[in-house]
């Protein structure tokens, strides 16, 4: 990669980074393109030479949002591939992954899990299109579990990956803001018996 391409590499991460604290804090009708380069520390323009819009900035920042979370679930999955550990031991990793990010992009996650449930947003089809990909590589692997005898053929593995990925994302947000004082290591356990099916019976 060359320098400039690199020098704009940073700078976009400078802009998805002012955009997602400010777009968290108020709104996105609320945030305005002068505002995001202000915080950012860069000129108005150096936006618009990077992105066409304050829309196209959003749809960009949610793509890379959800590739990082997804590139990270795929790294804990071949991981534990790697090491001989069992499909069972790469979704619990995954959801470890998933903390991880979460702790790190807590604005970024409430972003996310806010738009989800919003309709007629102009990026829309492109949230459909960053959701499948970080839920597929959680269906990946529960496709792999269901084919190796590890868990019933009788489970729904399209609506049990978005369940994971579901219970993660909103137990991860219920954590930082209602019981901070938890370690990651506490909530990962907690989780980590749900998809072993230690809740119930004794």
């Amino acid at each position: 990669m060359d320098s400039s391409s690199t020098r704009r590499q940073a700078t976009r991460q400078k802009l998805y980074e002012a955009a997602v604290t400010l777009i968290a804090e108020q709104g996105f009708s609320a945030t305005t393109v002068d505002e995001i380069a202000e915080r950012a520390g860069v000129a108005k323009g150096t936006v618009y030479y990077n992105f066409k819009s304050k829309t196209e900035l959003f749809e960009e920042l949610l793509r890379h949002g959800v590739g990082l979370l997804a590139s990270s679930l795929r790294t804990a999955a071949d991981s534990t591939a790697e090491r001989g550990g069992s499909k069972i031991e790469a979704l619990d990793a995954m959801i470890g992954a998933g903390l991880v990010f979460i702790d790190r992009y807590p604005a970024f996650t409430q972003l996310y899990v806010a738009e989800l449930w919003r309709t007629n947003r102009a990026w829309q089809s492109t949230l459909l299109v960053v959701r499948q990909e970080a839920v597929a590589v959680v269906e990946s692997v529960l496709r792999q579990a269901v084919e190796g005898g590890e868990l019933s053929d009788e489970i729904d593995v399209p609506l049990t990956a978005a369940a994971l990925v579901g219970m993660v994302l909103v137990a991860a947000l219920d954590w930082q803001a209602f019981q901070p004082e938890r370690s990651m290591d506490e909530v990962h356990a907690a989780l980590s018996r749900l998809l072993h099916g230690r809740v119930g019976g004794r």
